[in-house]
């Protein structure tokens, strides 16, 4: 099985009032990056990009900040094809 890895631009979208109202992690696709025959071979490849786009971004303001304007991206791992936002469903508050 192949599995890609895929960088997206995050962010933070507010989920709903419940509990004083709360906010999930979001993100759009901006780029697959890679390919790899094994899960592990996969994570590796995440780990260094995540390392890499770490120190391009040390400047940047955290996503749970509340003066984060966007610009922040990760590598994320995704069996056969990687979405183009996640999460694919708005999550609900239980």
């Amino acid at each position: 099985m192949a599995h890609v890895i895929a960088i997206y631009e995050i962010d933070r979208a507010f989920g709903g009032h419940e509990e004083g109202g709360w906010w999930y992690d979001c993100g759009q696709l901006t780029r697959t990056l890679a390919t790899a025959r094994s899960l592990e071979q996969a994570h590796r490849i995440a780990t260094r990009a995540n390392r890499l786009l770490a120190r391009l971004q040390r400047d940047k303001r955290p996503v749970s900040s509340v003066a984060y304007d966007g610009g922040r991206h990760q590598a994320m791992v995704f069996d056969r094809i990687a979405p183009a936002h996640f999460p694919a469903e708005q999550p609900r508050y239980e």
